[in-house]
């Protein structure tokens, strides 16, 4: 599997080498309008360890975001410290899903107030 490649003085991925189907796959997920129907997508889509390790990712991305310390993410999870430590890099120096994805849950959060 080929990695991004990561320019240095930006920090953050610049591109990513293609993956076929990719794009159509994000196309399938933009297309759906609820997060029932995402669920029923993914489950459709994964196995269960697959959509375990997902959601423990974006756990992990929760915590991180809280400021737990990673041993403490990997007991709550329950993961290993090496993912939480590979999915913090990609919080901080990835292409920027996982930022995008948690400012508009904020801001979502922000309206229903």
């Amino acid at each position: 599997m080929q990695r991004a490649r990561i320019d240095p003085s930006a920090g953050h991925a610049l591109d990513v080498d293609p993956i076929p189907g990719l794009p159509a796959l994000a196309e399938a997920v933009t297309a759906l309008r609820a997060p029932e129907e995402v669920t029923r997508f993914l489950r459709d889509l994964c196995t269960l360890p697959e959509l375990e390790a997902l959601a423990h990712r974006w756990q992990i991305v929760l915590l991180l975001e809280q400021g737990v310390p990673y041993v403490e993410i990997a007991r709550r999870v329950p993961t290993s410290t090496a993912t939480v430590t590979r999915v913090a890099q990609w919080l901080r120096h990835g292409t920027g899903g996982y930022g995008i994805a948690l400012e508009r849950l904020h801001r979502r959060e922000r309206a229903r107030r």
